[in-house]
């Protein structure tokens, strides 16, 4: 499994060396506070592991083998949030049985702390979606989809703060534009609004009024695009100023680390994608220390 130490740096803090904060190496391990993020995305309704037979990812995946590596994470690191960035559904005969119903279960009993919606979480319509919330467990975000004058009004939230080893993690989710992907007859009367505006309002709200250490941003905007008008996770890392954290879908993008962006203040962004299908778990460990600068080490474990 590779590794790869990068950094962040809040906006507040200080002026620091390398990538814009401290090394691993350099951050004293007196009083410094760990938060652990685990993420999957486009998991798409693969509840087993890939047959041995197939061409591409043999033996690979599945909700069990998922479920004992954060039992695994959360033991070593009780301070651990697990979050999805989106297309739950879709894409096995168990989505086409069961309408999400053992998706959303799955989850649950895995803990997931909270989940943005994709464009194929619209597939069964809203109404599909409402009927599966009961399932779950956890929160699902979206900050961009005005659902107000839909069934799903007041069961999707725009954010969610974590209180964790003293520290405050705020989590806002942002979805694709669903002209082109979504019929009006599945998202209804669902509202999109622009999410490089909403992710300002967020972030601003998360570091201002929250007062939150840590913001994270689910995205289901995609990973990058050849047409610079067309939102996405590289193009919100630059035009935002607090968020630390991009966890991003759509575009079933597999990195193997997170990427490093620079946003309006100067600072750094982590930017990270971990392919489709419950293949692989992300992981990114934040280190903060008493000056509240950020150091981070991020990897994509293969399932």
């Amino acid at each position: 499994m590779k590794r790869r130490k990068f950094i962040a740096q809040t906006a507040g803090a200080s002026a620091l060396v390398g990538l814009g904060g401290l090394s691993l190496n350099a951050c004293s391990t007196l009083n410094r506070k760990h938060i652990t993020i685990l993420h999957t995305n486009d998991v798409h309704s693969h509840i087993d592991p890939f047959p041995t037979t197939h061409s591409r990812y043999a033996n690979l995946g599945g909700v069990a083998r998922r479920a004992t590596l954060v039992e695994q994470i959360r033991y070593e690191n009780p301070n651990t949030l697990l979050f999805d960035a989106g297309d739950i559904f879709q894409g096995t005969p168990y989505f086409n049985f069961y309408g999400g119903e053992l998706e959303f279960k799955l989850m649950s009993k895995l803990n997931y702390d909270a989940a943005t919606i994709g464009n194929h979480d619209f597939d069964n319509g809203v109404d599909g979606l409402l009927a599966q919330i009961p399932h779950g467990t956890f929160d699902l975000l979206s900050a961009n989809y005005d659902f107000s004058k839909t069934v799903l009004d007041g069961f999707v939230k725009p954010y969610k703060t974590y209180q964790l080893d003293g520290l405050k993690i705020g989590v806002y989710g942002l979805g694709i534009a669903l002209d082109g992907l979504v019929t009006k007859r599945l998202s209804k009367e669902t509202i999109y609004n622009d999410p490089y505006e909403i992710a300002l309002d967020m972030e601003r709200l998360l570091k201002e009024e929250e007062q939150c250490d840590l913001i994270i941003c689910l995205s289901h905007l995609g990973y990058e695009y050849e047409n610079p008008q067309r939102p996405s996770d590289v193009l919100l890392a630059q035009r935002t100023y607090n968020t630390n954290l991009i966890i991003g879908g759509h575009t079933h993008t597999f990195l193997d680390k997170p990427e490093i962006r620079t946003n309006l203040n100067g600072a750094s962004v982590l930017v990270n994608q971990v392919g489709a299908y419950g293949l692989n778990l992300g992981r990114i460990d934040f280190y903060f220390d008493e000056q509240h600068s950020i150091s981070a080490d991020g990897v994509s474990i293969s399932v």
